[in-house]
């Protein structure tokens, strides 16, 4: 990672100073297209779903419909907690501005990675919303209509042909201009190691969502798993990239065997094969491990942390309940990693590399920021001020203490009294209105109350 950042940070910078003419430049130099103009017209995302087929569009529209449902069960409430009387702290939970979100190009079309980065946003109240995605030169220089045809239907109109560590510096800085892009507060969504270390370089200065690497899948299965479904379910996770991870957990030799004679009549009936597929399983980061136990295969899935987990046990929801280290876990013989990556409702965008031990997967969670609000009236300051002003002092911070005894020594009212009335706080006021439970004459002397 830290070579590819030594070399997209010139890039980076570049977009910096020169905006939409080194957007386009890339272009032509890494995808091999020459563009006029970096945003997409419209009309190209209208034309798109026109010409979408229809069995794909019914396919997306039920798994914008399933993501939604699911997404829009996690927004936040605004909550109030009393601290004490008088005493309150709120949290309200608000969005970011704006998004940047980034389609990958590549091998395949991910019109999915799409729903997963948009829904959420959407989800969470964020207002603006823009996607990138790598122009592509049998396409005239526009992103995959697939792509552009996702955009139309969920109402995404802000559409980029920009691919890469560029898109990321596009989102990060703006560009300027009829053709210029806003600047983001937060990137997501999938890419390549070049957009992966692009997060990494403006780490800081937006948000980002996670550095992804090469996706992985592991499955923990005992002697009642079905190879035939075992083997498929690691196959599918290889077709993404040679890189990718496919680990089989079992405590069942006679599994692993006949894991192992599934794989090469599978192989052989499906595409990718040479590029992707053989190179994914016979790689390091691919194995088959045996261990003398589900609780020891527990522990090694928890060790792992795979992106997705498949739980294909006897008692398989009780075994997920165990799971402490997972993006994402499909239990049982029907809910392969291939449903939760079009149709379960669940997001696909989720933690690699290990980071499932403390990250998650995107989620309407991921665009919203808590800010607490505290508001406290003059009792109940008054009643914890003594704590404020001796932690103060424990920390070598008197200037601290000295912003709490300012409010008690001869300070002036306070104007925002709950009933309005001026006086009723004020440094020489009743003290019988001082806080609840308090003696009369506790805090008589309008100074900060001594230390219990």
């Amino acid at each position: 990672m830290e070579a590819a950042l030594e070399k997209v940070r010139p890039i980076c910078e570049d977009v910096h100073h020169r905006g939409t003419a080194a957007l386009i430049e890339y272009a032509e130099r890494f995808d091999g297209v020459t563009l006029d103009r970096v945003r997409v017209p419209e009309k190209a995302l209208v034309e798109a779903l026109e010409q979408l087929d229809p069995a794909v569009r019914d396919a997306l529209e039920e798994s914008i419909r399933r993501t939604r449902t699911v997404h829009r069960a996690q927004r936040r409430e605004t909550r109030t907690t009393q601290v004490v009387p008088g005493g309150t702290v709120t949290e309200k939970w608000v969005p970011v501005g704006r998004v940047g979100l980034y389609a990958p190009g590549g091998r395949s079309v991910y019109p999915s990675s799409v729903i997963m980065n948009a829904v959420p946003a959407q989800e969470a109240g964020v207002e603006s919303v823009a996607l990138a995605s790598p122009p592509q030169k049998e396409f005239g220089g526009l992103p995959h209509p697939t792509i552009l045809a996702a955009c139309a239907l969920l109402g995404v109109e802000e559409v980029y042909a920009v691919g890469g560590a560029q898109a990321v510096a596009m989102f990060a800085y703006g560009t300027s201009g009829p053709d210029g892009c806003a600047p983001a507060n937060m990137v997501t969504g999938p890419g390549n190691v070049w957009v992966a270390a692009a997060k990494r370089y403006f780490t800081g200065r937006i948000g980002i969502d996670a550095e992804a690497g090469p996706t992985e899948i592991a499955v923990l299965a005992d002697a009642t798993a079905d190879p035939a479904h075992v083997a498929a379910d690691l196959i599918s996770q290889a077709e993404h990239d040679p890189l990718a991870a496919a680990v089989l957990v079992t405590d069942s030799p006679e599994l692993a065997d006949a894991v192992e004679r599934e794989l090469a009549p599978q192989i052989a009936a499906t595409k990718h094969v040479a590029d992707r597929i053989v190179p994914a399983l016979s790689g390091r980061q691919s194995a088959i491990v045996l261990v003398d136990g589900i609780d020891e295969g527990l522990r090694v899935v928890d060790a792992y942390g795979a992106e997705h987990l498949e739980i294909q046990t006897a008692d398989a929801a009780a075994v997920a309940g165990r799971v402490r280290n997972a993006g994402a876990i499909f239990v049982g013989p029907w809910a392969p990693v291939s449903l939760g990556d079009y149709c379960a409702g669940s997001n696909h965008v989720l933690p690699t590399g290990g980071c499932a031990c403390h990250s998650s997967g995107l989620s309407v969670q991921s665009f919203l920021r808590g800010i607490h609000i505290v508001d406290y009236t003059r009792e109940a300051l008054a009643d914890v001020a003594h704590h404020v002003v001796t932690l103060a002092e424990a920390e070598d911070l008197p200037a601290h203490g000295a912003a709490v005894k300012a409010r008690f020594d001869g300070g002036g009212p306070d104007k925002r009294s709950a009933g309005g009335d001026p006086d009723k706080y004020s440094a020489g006021g009743d003290p019988d209105k001082h806080s609840a439970g308090d003696e009369p004459d506790k805090h008589s002397d309008g100074k900060v109350p001594p230390s219990k």
